[in-house]
């Protein structure tokens, strides 16, 4: 019987620094396999992951939805054959739904898999307005969740944290919620945590397995998405969004889209899928940046809306004055760069809503 750690959390939450964390304090020893389902043509994560012996299945679709109730189900049953796990860990994509990842392990195989956490990673700093702007995501990860582990909470204020866990726990009423910092705990600490959510899981399993799912619905979004087209309910992408650059506030922002059309998945036709909201810009380049540079790209793309609503920015490219690579990651209102290793070259990657690819071109120079 292999366990099934499905790990959720919206995009630079910190799926991978906890996954990174629980390799490292509570898997050591065991045949541990990842599967990562990352939105987006260009994966990202990986090198950081292989570094710690783990076996990596990458499957970048731009169909969360078909990938996950189709070749998913696929590639599950062929990890279970070739690597006979102990472990598999499901880091599904930023934008995907906890709900089909659920699904898609169930109809792969029950008598081989068991699910033994449904997690969601919720950034402390900006789940108020992920769950005003992007509900009908954020809020199905949370929904789902047998634990909610909430990052970077050292960094949040005492009321807001508290009004975190209120918001919380109006969308869950009985997930395991971890509230204090990571680095106050260990891996086994947070992996308890995780299987103590796993009494939920089986109800939470059980519930989604048993609602109506028309298949038909999912076969209609043909696998050569472009990425290019945008709502198909004639919501607005010209957000109105200034951000202030205080990281203790909500980044309360209304983009006037929330998609809260019927969260009821009995009426599935409402939902959107990933591909219909978000769009993903990905490129591989040899140019080479300074930090100089690269932290100028960062601050445009961390004002405003002239690339349309920036959810992530990441990328490895190779430093002009030789040495390490420059590494970067963004989210809303920050960013960080930092030294790191070489890659077999430079990568880019950018996700949002009503992103603008010819001036991300030509902001990246590539």
């Amino acid at each position: 019987m292999t366990k099934v750690d499905i790990i959720s959390g919206f995009l630079g939450a910190g799926k991978t620094t906890l996954i990174k964390k629980l390799i490292a304090e509570s898997f050591k020893g065991q045949q541990v396999v990842l599967i990562e389902n990352e939105f987006g043509e260009i994966g990202i994560d990986g090198g950081f992951l292989k570094d710690a012996g783990i076996n990596i299945t990458e499957m970048n679709s731009g169909c969360i939805c078909c990938s996950l109730v189709g070749d998913f189900s696929t590639a599950l049953k062929e990890v279970v054959e070739k690597y006979h796990p102990e472990r598999i860990i499901i880091e599904p994509s930023g934008v995907g739904k906890l709900s089909d990842v659920a699904r898609a392990v169930e109809r792969a195989d029950g008598d081989e898999l068991k699910v033994n956490s449904m997690v969601t990673v919720v950034d402390g700093n900006k789940a108020k307005m992920y769950m005003k702007n992007f509900g009908e995501f954020f809020n199905n990860q949370v929904e789902t969740a047998g634990t909610i582990i909430i990052s970077r909470s050292q960094s949040v204020k005492q009321e807001k944290l508290d009004e975190l866990h209120r918001l919380l726990r109006e969308h869950n009423k009985e997930a395991v919620i971890i509230t204090t910092p990571w680095d106050e705990l260990k891996g086994d600490q947070i992996l308890s945590a995780m299987e103590k959510g796993h009494t939920l899981v089986d109800s939470l399993i059980e519930e989604i397995m048993s609602k109506p799912h028309d298949e038909d619905e999912h076969e209609h979004h043909h696998h050569d998405h472009d990425h290019h087209h945008g709502h198909e309910d004639g919501h607005d992408h010209d957000h109105d969004h200034d951000h202030d650059h205080d990281h203790d506030h909500d980044h309360d922002h209304d983009h006037h889209h929330e998609h809260h059309h019927d969260h009821d998945h009995h009426h599935h036709h409402h939902d959107h899928d990933a591909d219909e909201v978000f769009q993903s810009w990905g490129e591989e380049t040899a140019r080479k940046f300074d930090e100089d540079e690269i932290r100028d790209i960062l601050e445009k793309l961390k004002e405003g809306d002239t690339y349309g609503m920036v959810l992530r920015a990441k990328g490895y490219v190779p430093d002009k004055n030789g040495g390490e690579w420059i590494h970067f990651d963004l989210t809303p209102g920050e960013y960080e760069i930092r030294k790191g290793s070489a890659d077999y070259t430079g990568r880019i990657c950018v996700i949002g809503s009503g992103i603008k690819e010819d001036l991300l071109r030509e902001l990246f120079n590539v």
